[in-house]
């Protein structure tokens, strides 16, 4: 395994569709107005994760009930009935939901964000519900809110556990968020695995998560447009790319690694294999890059399988999600055995199903041609890995030298700046002295457990003081966050 710099993952956009990785190499380019573009991106991303914790949300470490035991109550609407969304306009601002401008069954506005965010939903709960017979995220109706028009040139769309949150885009890299329904599919589809499998968003299993979004996400798109696995072209978030930048799309789960090379976003860094997988502390483990590893299987297998992915490997993929042997922590090759067993089991031992997924998962270098798969449960994953070096005590001096490093993201990109208190502007300068030598970052990171898929992770380190903290946006202070915002940006 090889861990990749920061140079070489290079800032993008954030949380969601966009993978901290590209929002990260854009924030660190040289063209001021994308950059600050970008790390407004990043850091709105990250505050709206904390609004994850609301009442529809599962904890990761428990399961949903299952559709068949989710029957409605008296009086609520009958399963299947529908989606029910309501599309908002935040009109730039940073507040959510915002102003109601399209409900259940209302006309078109107008507006193509408020138009194309009504139409992803939908697109997105048909097929749920036409290919898997799952009412909503929930698998009971849950209602789709969606904001458009979320903060100024905001580079991201992301869910925040209730409802979807898009960006305009800058128009110089990203165009708006709405105009891709993989981006769409792929964000509710965090939802589901929320309500399913719960897999913890970090290491092996978050990087499972990020790849589950990408296949429902694609399967939605595909389905939409009515192509088989041979005909679809299996990119992510090919819409959102400006014609100026030098690539495809975000991800390329056919091809990881080949989906941009552009000055300002740097290459594509996914893996295809495991021969190349990266090994990283970034982006809670490289979420979103080692996820081009099982988006690869995944597009393999449905072609050997043929025909339409959302009823072949797509059915397979989602008896996994939604079945009892997935546990939150579960790594590659355990996630490969669950597959190859459901393939068996739904299509018999020897099977085309059952060999394309297995060989699939071989050609990625996850399984061991001739070895038998597994389906225990198994770890390569952990926690939030946080972890927190002592308070200095007295303030350190201003020679003391602090690395402030972000990554994670919807882009997955990084960004970090090395730099001496005292080179700073003398309010930033007295804040990070209060900061390193108080036990505020300490117990925020020993505080929370959670972790959001697609926030942005910062990590502090200070070896004067002792501080080797690692924490998620959104559980940081709007003080805190600003700080860290602007010492990078100053940089």
């Amino acid at each position: 395994m090889t861990s990749t710099p920061a140079s070489s993952c290079k800032p993008a956009a954030h949380c969601t569709i966009v993978p901290p990785y590209i929002l990260e190499a854009l924030a660190a380019g040289d063209e001021p107005a994308l950059a600050a573009r970008a790390r407004e991106a990043l850091r709105h991303d990250e505050q709206v994760r904390a609004a994850r914790r609301t009442p529809t949300a599962q904890p990761t470490t428990r399961r949903a009930p299952r559709r068949e035991d989710a029957a409605p109550a008296g009086g609520a609407a009958a399963l299947g009935s529908g989606p029910q969304r309501t599309v908002y306009d935040a009109k730039g601002s940073q507040t959510t939901p915002g102003t109601e401008v399209r409900d259940e069954g209302q006309a078109a506005t107008g507006d193509p964000a408020a138009d194309e965010a009504y139409d992803g939903l939908g697109t997105t709960w048909q097929l749920w519900w036409t290919a898997y017979s799952r009412d909503s995220l929930d698998g009971k109706g849950m209602p789709l809110p969606a904001t458009v028009h979320y903060g100024h040139d905001y580079d991201n769309a992301f869910w925040d556990g209730s409802q979807m949150v898009f960006g305009d885009g800058d128009g110089v890299i990203f165009e708006r968020f709405t105009r891709s329904v993989d981006v769409i599919g792929h964000e509710l589809a965090h939802g589901v695995t929320e309500h399913t499998a719960g897999l913890l968003y970090q290491g092996q299993s978050g990087a499972l998560n990020e790849s589950i979004s990408d296949v429902f996400g694609v399967l939605v798109k595909q389905k939409a447009l009515g192509q088989s696995a041979a005909e679809a072209d299996w990119l992510v978030g090919a819409e959102l790319l400006n014609p100026s930048v030098k690539g495809r799309a975000l991800r390329d789960m056919r091809n990881p690694g080949t989906a941009y090379d552009d000055p300002r976003l740097g290459k594509d860094p996914q893996p295809a294999d495991m021969a190349h997988y990266v090994d990283t502390s970034d982006d809670n483990g490289g979420v979103h890059i080692n996820s081009g590893i099982p988006n690869r299987a995944f597009a393999l297998a449905a072609e050997a399988i043929g025909g339409n992915a959302w009823e072949g490997a797509g059915a397979i993929w989602y008896a996994v999600l939604s079945g009892d042997g997935i546990k939150a922590d579960c790594d590659f090759a355990t996630f490969a055995g669950l597959t190859v067993a459901a393939a068996g089991q739904a299509h018999g031992d020897g099977s085309t199903e059952h060999s394309a997924v297995r060989s699939a998962w071989e050609q990625v270098g996850v399984l061991t041609p001739g070895a038998e798969a597994t389906d225990a449960s198994g770890g390569g994953s952990s926690g939030a890995g946080s972890t927190a070096g002592g308070p200095g005590g007295e303030a350190p001096g201003a020679d003391v030298q602090v690395l402030l490093r972000r990554s994670g993201g919807f882009a997955g990109l990084v960004r970090e700046r090395r730099v001496a208190i005292g080179e700073l502007p003398e309010r930033d300068a007295k804040d990070w002295q209060h900061l390193l030598s108080a036990p505020t970052l300490q117990r925020i990171a020993a505080s929370t457990e959670r972790t959001h898929p697609d926030a942005y992770v910062y990590s502090v380190v200070c070896d004067e003081v002792g501080c080797d903290i690692t924490v998620q946006e959104p559980h940081l202070p709007e003080a805190i966050h600003s700080l860290f915002e602007r010492t990078l940006s100053e940089g």
